[in-house]
C-alpha cells in the first residue's frame, strides 16, 4: 500500500503535462499550468518556444495575445504575425480586421507553390518582396501587405 500511496503523490507533485490538471505554476516540457514556462507551454500567461495560451511570449506563439518572433492569434505582435489584430517591426504598423472580408475593397491573398507566381502576384497587389508560408509562398514581405 506504501508504494501504491508514494506512486500517486509523486504523479500530483510532478510537473503538469497534457492531459493532467493544471497547475499555477509550470516550469518544463509542455508544461500545463496558469503560469507556463518551458518548451511548447500552455496555459493562461505562456512564455518559451511555442506557447499557446491566452497570453504568449515566445519564438512561435499562438494565442489570444501573442509577442515573438512567429505569433498567431487575435492579437499578435511579433516579426512574422497572423491574426485579427497584427504590429510587425518590418513595416509601418500593421492593423487589419476580419470586419473588411464583408466588404467590396477586400483583398484576398493567397498562397503560391512557386516563388515566381508569389512576385507576379506581389506586383499585382502593390507590395514589395514575398515570404515562404510553410512548402508555399505568399505575396508581399508580411501578412500585414507588407507594403
Amino acid at each position: 500500500m506504501k508504494d501504491s500511496e508514494n506512486t500517486n503523490q509523486h504523479k500530483t507533485d510532478g510537473p503538469a503535462h497534457c492531459g493532467s490538471k493544471p497547475k499555477k505554476i509550470a516550469i518544463g516540457i509542455a508544461p500545463l499550468g496558469y503560469i507556463s514556462i518551458g518548451i511548447v507551454p500552455m496555459g493562461i500567461v505562456t512564455i518559451g518556444i511555442v506557447p499557446m495560451g491566452v497570453v504568449s511570449l515566445g519564438v512561435v506563439a499562438m494565442g489570444v495575445i501573442n509577442a515573438s518572433i512567429v505569433g498567431m492569434g487575435v492579437f499578435s505582435a511579433g516579426v512574422t504575425t497572423m491574426g485579427l489584430k497584427v504590429w510587425t517591426p518590418i513595416g509601418p504598423k500593421i492593423e487589419q480586421s476580419t470586419k473588411k472580408t464583408n466588404s467590396s475593397d477586400s483583398i484576398n491573398i493567397y498562397a503560391y507553390p512557386t516563388k515566381a507566381k508569389a512576385i507576379e502576384e506581389a506586383k499585382k497587389l502593390g507590395c514589395k518582396g514575398i515570404h515562404k508560408m510553410g512548402d508555399l509562398w505568399m505575396p508581399c514581405a508580411t501578412h500585414g501587405l507588407g507594403k
